[in-house]
């Protein structure tokens, strides 16, 4: 009872702060409403040392925060791509910030026109769990990289890696500038009903709904990153070896707990032993050992855990077939590690076939021409990323024509999103919106058209009385 007193007073103390520096925020962009390229390149490259000279602090604090996180997946994922995008946009920002020139057409002249980007004004960023730097520290790149003034809700469940983060951003910006928060699920509640200029979430379909309900209140445009069944095709002459290796850096790096990562596998129907037989060879080299192995990453939290095996529970009693690959034969049930596993003759009854599984599990699907391949697909909600293996290129065009889904590789996963100069981002239940590349840019300001006239006043001959000039005017431009 008492600590339950504690942790309300917490939040309350939590949700005052988040408000005055809302407020501050808000008055120091009425002050400064358009920093100069130089000021966004200066206010972003402060951000470099808090992860290049910290990377072993980053590290220590997201492996406490999991039990055990591969520390070259954190070096890798979390700090080397964020490092990545930050040089490319202090690279491409003056690009992005010039107007852009439009055409006037006849009724308009004289005169011209283009766009300018304007700072939004305080833009929120609400972070997953899964890789709480990347998802973070980008968009408040791109963010600062449009001119606005950021605060960022971090997850309850990396809280080592959100008081690291609320710690160096602390020491290196005002807090009318970035400011990090963190705290339980009330301040995460109370940040996505403040009406910010845009809010960005990234997490799952479910929460995504509730947070575009309270953004609603306020008219505030939101970025939805969310996930959904990701699917990868295997094609009928691909080398199943080549396709297995290139499957399990998406699938196994964080032990599957990536928005991206694939969740099942259409395989041709006469390929799935072979297939099976790949990816456990795969699995086995990459992982000869797991339980007290640390490139294997293992499950957040216990809840999450009990999420994934009460998956396996459910389709093993209806009927599924369950693949577990263990190469040393160890016992996890002590363990938040959960080893890879297949599951194959899968339902739609089976909630495996339902949820997303953000895990080590993985569906295969046997399919009997592309064309009943990409009906699955298409008969289920838009995925995040959809992968196809097949070096026919006419095979791999027919695909990208005929499904939908947030981004694409062909022959590899996830890749996209390291590949900073292309938009990422969902569609439909995946989320909608994008950053990464000059469209995140775009998402973090008010694309604002203007129109110039020019000093010959032609506005005089289509003033009422109307009269034979105008139905000449009208009839002239209808005509064409």
């Amino acid at each position: 009872m008492v600590a339950e007193v504690k942790e309300l007073h917490q939040s309350n103390t939590d949700i005052e702060r988040m408000k005055r520096v809302f407020a501050a925020q808000k008055a120091a962009f009425r002050q400064h409403p358009y920093p100069t390229a130089e000021q966004r390149i200066e206010l972003i490259n402060r951000i470099r040392p808090l992860l290049a000279n910290h990377a072993d602090d980053w590290v220590q604090a997201i492996n406490e925060d999991f039990t055990n996180r591969a520390a070259d997946e954190t070096r890798l994922a979390e700090i080397l791509i964020t490092l990545e995008g930050l040089k490319y946009t202090t690279r491409k920002l003056r690009k992005w910030m010039k107007p852009s020139k439009r055409s006037v057409s006849a009724l308009s002249w004289p005169g011209k026109t283009w766009v300018e980007y304007q700072p939004l004004g305080v833009v929120g960023v609400i972070v997953p769990w899964n890789y709480p730097i990347q998802l973070a520290v980008v968009p408040i790149i791109t963010a600062l990289a449009a001119g606005n003034r950021v605060m960022v809700k971090m997850s309850e469940a990396t809280p080592k890696a959100g008081a690291l983060l609320e710690k160096l951003i602390g020491e290196s910006f005002p807090e009318d500038q970035v400011a990090i928060f963190n705290g339980e699920v009330e301040v995460g509640q109370a940040f996505s009903q403040l009406p910010f200029d845009h809010l960005m979430f990234t997490g799952s379909t479910a929460v995504g709904r509730h947070i575009m309900r309270a953004a609603a209140e306020n008219l505030t445009p939101v970025t939805l990153e969310l996930g959904g069944k990701s699917p990868c095709i295997i094609g009928q002459d691909f080398p199943m070896k080549d396709a297995c290796e290139r499957i399990a850096f998406g699938k196994c790096l964080n032990s599957g707990q990536t928005c991206v990562a694939p969740d099942y596998i259409l395989c041709p129907e006469n390929r799935v032993q072979e297939f099976v037989d790949a990816w456990k060879a795969q699995v086995t080299q990459s992982y000869p050992t797991m339980l007290d192995n640390p490139d294997f990453t293992s499950i957040v939290n216990g809840r999450q855990q009990q999420r994934l095996l009460g998956y396996l529970k459910d389709a093993r009693e209806k009927g599924a077939e369950v693949i577990e690959i263990n190469p040393a034969n160890e016992d996890f049930s002590n363990s938040q590690k959960i080893p890879h596993t297949l599951v194959l003759n899968v339902t739609e009854e089976m909630q495996i076939a339902k949820d997303e599984i953000f895990g080590p599990l993985m569906i295969v699907v046997p399919y009997k021409t592309l064309d009943d391949a990409i009906n699955y697909v298409n008969d289920r909600p838009r995925p995040l990323a959809l992968y196809y293996f097949d070096w026919n290129s006419a095979n791999g065009d027919y695909v990208l024509k005929n499904t939908h889904s947030g981004g694409v590789c062909i022959n590899d996963t996830i890749s996209h999103v390291g590949v900073d100069d292309i938009p990422f981002g969902g569609v439909g239940d995946s989320g909608m919106g994008a950053y990464h590349g000059p469209e995140g840019f775009k998402t973090f300001s008010k694309a604002k058209g203007i129109y110039k006239k020019g000093k010959f006043n032609a506005t005089r001959f289509i003033l009422p009385p109307y009269g034979r000039g105008m139905h000449k005017l009208i009839q002239k431009h209808m005509i064409k």
